[in-house]
């Protein structure tokens, strides 16, 4: 084989590999997606979001175990939609987000509960602090996207969140629940 018909196959062999690869890569849609978080306060419902976060996530329906998803959230851009509390929010004894600005999930495995229906585990790490977490996810997909929605609970003490004078848990409940959808562009079909 001449060196010339050796390096068009080899490009057109990589060529295929690139596009294999890209098509595992999923890319968020921030503009479609949402993240909310709601506490109690003094056993009323507070309802807050995240308004900045981004992920790099590779997944391949067929090969769940091969999955990796990594997925970060500014924490300076969580609101409870008013400027006096969002502006308690940013402050050490809360998020610090002078120090520790994003919040960041890695994930470690995922597996099939059923159809559409996953169990992501992984690190999530916020202030400085790690927790082992399992999340549930259910895909859908419409067209050439696909809609993960989800639902967790977390609680806020151990990332010390709401420290000092507000770990008094009859002011704010440790549990914070958190709901997320995310839509993704570039999935493989489930």
């Amino acid at each position: 084989m001449s060196s010339f018909k050796y390096l068009v196959t080899i490009a057109i062999v990589l060529s295929g590999l690139t596009s294999l690869t890209a098509q595992a890569e999923q890319k968020l849609l921030p503009a479609q997606s949402d993240i909310v978080f709601v506490s109690k306060q003094m056993g009323v419902p507070v309802e807050g979001r995240f308004k900045a976060f981004d992920a790099q996530i590779s997944f391949d329906p067929a090969k769940p175990a091969a999955a990796k998803i990594n997925f970060s959230v500014d924490m300076t851009s969580a609101t409870l939609g008013s400027k006096e509390t969002d502006a308690e929010l940013v402050k050490p004894d809360w998020f610090h987000t002078a120090k520790y600005a994003k919040a960041v999930f890695q994930s470690s495995a995922v597996k099939t509960t059923g159809a559409g229906k996953y169990e992501v585990s992984g690190k999530l790490n916020i202030k400085g602090y790690s927790q082992d977490i399992t999340v549930p996810v259910n895909l859908t997909q419409t067209g050439g996207l696909t809609t993960a929605v989800g639902a967790f609970a977390l609680k806020r003490l151990p990332f010390k969140i709401g420290d000092n004078e507000w770990s008094d848990t009859s002011m704010v409940a440790d549990e914070v629940q958190v709901k997320f959808k995310f839509v993704l562009t570039g999935v493989a079909k489930l």
